[in-house]
């Protein structure tokens, strides 16, 4: 028997995070998305509450849930703001993650208590200015000397890598070739103030105003051998698992934004008048409105699918891809739609559909284009 209602634990955690969203970002948010500052207040409360520790165990300082769990918070996050969403996003899934599943006792003892605190976050480099989903043309090396490593390279676009809370970078490396000539490809945590590991300014961009994203060098960085994450030549394998969990995270993100805007435009559908009526009685308004929930709805059904296989430990590569294409598309069109309904409104940055429309498009683009995402689809089913 299907049943899509929440277990009881589950609906106590939206409602929660709901509520946060609506009393503790929402009042500040616009301000400081404004000013392009990161939310470092907000990024502390999340941690007293519990939201960075959501998906891991106890004993590591987390709160024993699973990575679903992480998908709703971030689903209700966004629907508020998705600066904010991204932060916990990628600070959980990006950087706390792969150290949980591919680090030491040692290393896992080091930092994930501090990061499921929210006291302290971790990035994931892999993106470089000349390859983002090539990851082929990685070109970022690590060679063994001393018993360290020596890293030179430069990564791109990376997502909480420069904040004063920020404790190490993941870093995709090449540390040799394979028999069959392919690059060996390792990855390496790198704590930030190490000597020859630099972070660049902040990018200006045209959305996610209060999300820290920074190109890194890395020119002759050393760090020890043991900072190896992994066994060595499985970074390629390591971070595809970590893209394909970030992938429903992004796709519940993507819903939440999608959802805020169907929030908005019933709000102001029946507060604003034209011509003597609200405008949510004209049918153009209401069939509006109502595509937008119906991509909602779907996008939330899909990403629901995608995590259900995950936690079954089944595969989900394409239900990923289909949850991560669907969600974004509906978040990008459903940003539009919202931005018309407001008309002019709509064009002015106090009102939220306006950050919503700035956040949208890179939803199509982060964790994966849509292009990528249909190929992945397409060659899972054979072609």
């Amino acid at each position: 028997m299907l049943d899509f209602r929440l277990d009881e634990d589950h609906e106590a955690l939206r409602k929660t995070v709901r509520e946060f969203a609506r009393d503790e970002v929402a009042p500040v948010i616009g301000d400081l998305y404004q000013r392009e500052e990161f939310p470092y207040e907000i990024v502390a409360k999340m941690g007293r509450t519990g939201l960075f520790g959501l998906p891991f165990p106890e004993e590591h300082g987390g709160m024993g849930g699973t990575y679903f769990a992480l998908c709703l918070a971030l689903e209700e996050l966004a629907r508020v703001d998705s600066s904010v969403a991204i932060t916990l996003e990628a600070a959980v899934s990006l950087g706390a993650m792969p150290l949980f599943r591919f680090g030491t006792r040692e290393q896992r003892e080091r930092w994930l208590p501090s990061l499921c605190a929210g006291e302290a976050l971790g990035a994931f480099g892999l993106t470089e200015p000349g390859g983002g989903t090539d990851a082929g043309a990685l070109r970022t090396t690590a060679r063994l000397e001393d018993g360290q490593w020596v890293l030179n390279g430069t990564k791109a676009f990376i997502t909480n890598s420069g904040t004063s809370i920020t404790r190490f970078v993941t870093v995709a490396a090449v540390t040799g070739t394979r028999e069959n000539g392919k690059k060996e490809i390792s990855t390496i945590l790198v704590p930030s103030g190490t000597p020859g590991f630099s972070v660049s300014p902040k990018y200006s961009k045209v959305g996610w105003n209060c999300s820290d994203t920074h190109e890194l060098s890395l020119d002759d960085c050393r760090v020890p051998e043991e900072n190896l994450l992994g066994e060595r030549g499985r970074g390629y394998a390591q971070f595809l698992q970590t893209l394909d969990e970030g992938r429903v995270a992004i796709a519940a993100l993507s819903v939440g934004l999608a959802q805020g805007c169907v929030d908005e435009c019933l709000r102001y559908a029946g507060e604003r008048e034209a011509f003597g009526h609200p405008i949510g009685s004209y049918q153009a308004i209401q069939f509006k409105i109502a595509d937008m929930e119906v991509r909602t709805h779907t996008a939330r059904l899909a990403y629901y699918a995608a995590a259900a296989k995950m936690l079954r430990g089944e595969p989900f590569k394409r239900e990923a891809a289909i949850a991560k294409l669907v969600s974004s598309e509906a978040a990008m069109d459903n940003a539009r739609d919202a931005t018309q309904v407001f008309g002019g409104y709509g064009f002015m940055n106090e009102f939220p559909v306006g950050r919503f429309y700035r956040d949208a498009k890179i939803l199509e683009i982060g964790e994966g284009t849509s292009e990528v995402q249909r190929m992945l689809i397409a060659r899972d089913l054979g072609l």
